[in-house]
């Protein structure tokens, strides 16, 4: 085994890092639209993966990092720690004898999600997906719930409320003490809850915080030791209060959440990526402010409105 922390050398789609005793992080620069981290758990006998990615060419790269850095054990459980398609598609790849685990929000929502079949104007250009099909867990879970592979033991944790999603998982590793967050943290980026709650997504930051993590690998972004952790927690807070100050402006002021976008002073949040998420958020705080559900074609097209173009990707 290679020594902790010793990057492997990089395919063109992502880098995979032994961030802890046979645990690894597979990081996708630069984390922007449609392109997540994942990872895995390595136990004695058998692996638990944490999240695919959006393609087939990405998810592929990634089961072959696996391969080549734990070629022989297999890949027992994978865990989806939410329902986007940049966690999930690529679940279609694992083998058939792998078991699927996922909220069962996360599920409710992942069967619900039609992408695959009609991409959504607002992104250009549209990413080559290749051979995927919908694959929602088999195991569907309404809590919290631990798996052992061997004598190691690996803690799924729903926060029990709605965060960046109704169905979020963080996977935790106590022996290292490696804390997977899926897309509750997004390091270096905007963070984006259009499909949860402002106010939930504060309650998580607290919630991650407690477990004392020491590496800690985000859905987006690059990994984070315990310093860097405590100053993510602190600016994602104050990133969602903003939000929901500028919400609460608005609704005040009679503005569209369009409006809101166009008339907030962004320029404390210019250092992060993905700026436009700001009008999907504040979509989201409209919604939980007014006890209403976010209509994502609206959110998506104020979005594309306020940039002025598709929102780029970049698959």
């Amino acid at each position: 085994m290679s020594p902790v922390g010793q990057v492997c050398p990089p395919p063109p789609d992502g880098r995979l890092v032994e961030v802890a005793d046979d645990v690894y992080a597979w990081i996708q620069p630069d984390g922007t639209w449609w392109i997540n981290n994942a990872g895995f758990i390595a136990g004695d006998t058998s692996i638990a993966v944490v999240d695919t990615c959006t393609t087939e060419r990405r998810t592929r790269a990634f089961l072959e990092a696996i391969e080549t850095a734990c070629p022989s054990r297999p890949l027992e459980f994978a865990i989806n720690t939410h329902h986007h398609g940049d966690h999930t598609y690529g679940n279609c790849l694992l083998p058939t004898t792998t078991r699927l685990i996922g909220h069962e929000n996360m599920r409710a929502g992942l069967l619900a999600d039609t992408t695959l079949g009609s991409f959504p104007r607002f992104w250009e250009p549209r990413p080559e997906f290749g051979d995927l099909t919908l694959r929602a867990p088999e195991l569907a879970i309404a809590g919290d719930m631990s798996i052992h592979l061997g004598d190691r033991r690996v803690d799924l944790l729903h926060p029990g409320y709605t965060a960046h999603t109704d169905g979020d998982l963080i996977v935790w590793v106590p022996d290292a003490r490696v804390l997977f967050t899926g897309d509750l943290l997004f390091p270096g980026h905007t963070p984006m809850v259009m499909a949860g709650r402002p106010s939930g997504a504060i309650d998580s930051l607290g919630w991650l915080a407690s477990l004392r993590p020491e590496v800690i690998v985000p859905g987006h972004g690059e990994i984070l030791d315990a310093a860097g952790f405590t100053e993510t927690i602190a600016e994602h807070e104050r990133y969602y209060r903003f939000v929901l100050g500028e919400a609460r402006r608005g609704i005040a002021e009679g503005l569209t959440p369009l409006g809101v976008a166009q008339s907030a002073d962004l320029s404390g949040w210019t250092h992060l990526l993905d700026p436009e998420r700001f009008v999907l958020n504040v979509h989201a705080a409209y919604a939980e402010l007014n006890g209403e559900p976010v209509v994502r074609s609206a959110a998506l097209a104020d979005a594309v409105k306020w940039l002025g173009h598709p929102i780029v990707t970049r698959v």
